[in-house]
């Protein structure tokens, strides 16, 4: 069997690479391309950073919890001091060696034939892994990025497809593709059919999130053998979802926060990374924006599961509901916003970069909210109905 090498990265180079995916407009693809790393361990960096930042504002409290091990530390100067001796030879090298390289250079500077130094121990020294010197990036080719494209119009054209649906169309526009690739790219979008799925009782892998039932049973009626949604009132019921949009360079994820009667986009915000802080933070954002709502509903995933998302429901009061496992419809007003967001303003526009997206998608729910007409209103403006509530109220 062999061995696997982990690649030891410094605490300073970890912050620059999570400083610069919170702060940049590039997507994890990208980041993952430029330092060599996975996007997995790129998005596990952001969540240590963000669940340790408090400590940044108590550096006291860190002092006190690591005093212990502090002393245990200086105790151990002696023992180091007798290592301190052959180890210097060591560190002189790779001294000499490291100063403003980059991981390629780095690399390039293991010597095979130095018989002083094992090619392992110099990848040590070097902070990076051996299997590095072997490994070429695997970056998704064009011709996959053009078939997931495709995907992703096959189904907003027609969400009732499930995976077997896109395969043959796929196919019969000639894309090389089979079936258990497109599940599996499908499932990369977070994307499946929109149609009713008889319920059925699952296991729960993580015992931690709870899964709460789906509230919005009342407010589905029946016409002339069709079902349609009806909430009497702004603020009742609120809904979060998260959808993948396709560019150039990789893809993005846009989350956002929907009231179901007036159909006004409350929040929402574009990352690079689909992870709990980017539902949480703009749940926080329409609570300090608008008063709390009677129930918020999403779907199971796990970053609506997720303590952080969980807690900030519970201290407004919030009631809880959740798709049923496998019904993406139960929260088709968010759905039908995705759609209509897509065919108006994404597919339409050449947008050459993240920044131009990030402003087409804010001029785009600017016009929906304030400007665009909405049929299921009686052709009102969303946010007018929605404010409209609170305007009687006073």
């Amino acid at each position: 069997m062999t061995k696997k090498y982990i690649k030891n990265f410094t605490a300073e180079y970890k912050t620059k690479v999570v400083l610069e995916l919170l702060e940049s407009e590039e997507t994890i693809s990208q980041l993952s391309k430029k330092y060599e790393i996975t996007p997995k361990t790129i998005q596990n960096w952001k969540k240590q950073f963000l669940s340790n930042a408090s400590m940044a504002f108590e550096p006291a409290k860190v002092v006190s919890e690591y005093k212990t091990e502090i002393e245990e530390l200086k105790s151990q100067n002696d023992e180091l001091a007798k290592a301190l001796g052959k180890a210097t030879v060591e560190r002189d090298w790779a001294l000499g060696k490291l100063n403003g390289l980059d991981i390629a250079n780095k690399r390039g500077l293991v010597d095979s034939k130095l018989k002083q130094l094992s090619m392992a121990r110099q990848c040590e020294l070097l902070n990076i892994n051996r299997s590095m010197l072997y490994y070429q990036p695997q970056i998704m080719s064009l011709y996959n990025k053009k078939i997931m494209d495709r995907i992703d119009e096959i189904y907003t054209d027609n969400p009732d497809y499930g995976y077997r649906y896109i395969y043959k169309s796929l196919l019969e526009e000639g894309f090389n593709i089979g079936r258990d690739r497109t599940l599996k790219y499908m499932s990369i979008m977070g994307i499946e059919a929109l149609y009713p799925k008889k319920k059925k009782f699952v296991s729960i892998q993580n015992k931690s999130h709870k899964i709460y039932p789906y509230l919005l049973d009342p407010y589905w009626q029946k016409s002339n053998g069709s079902r349609s949604v009806y909430v009497p009132s702004s603020n009742e019921v609120w809904s979060g979802d998260i959808t993948y949009i396709r560019t150039a360079n990789g893809f993005m994820y846009l989350a956002a926060i929907i009231d179901w009667h007036s159909k006004s986009i409350l929040s929402y915000k574009l990352s690079n990374s689909m992870d709990a802080s980017l539902v949480t933070s703009i749940l926080e954002e329409a609570l300090t924006k608008y008063p709390a709502p009677l129930i918020f509903n999403s779907d199971q995933g796990s970053q609506y599961t997720g303590s952080e998302h969980i807690e900030i429901l519970q201290e407004h009061g919030i009631q809880i509901s959740m798709n049923g496992k496998g019904r993406s419809i139960d929260n088709i007003i968010m759905e039908r916003f995705f759609r209509t967001l897509k065919y108006n303003c994404i597919f339409i526009t050449e947008f050459k970069n993240i920044s131009e997206l990030k402003e087409g998608i804010n001029n785009y729910v600017d016009k929906y909210n304030n400007r665009r007409f909405h049929s299921s209103i009686g052709y009102k403006k969303p946010m007018d109905v929605y404010l409209n509530v609170f305007k009687n109220a006073a």
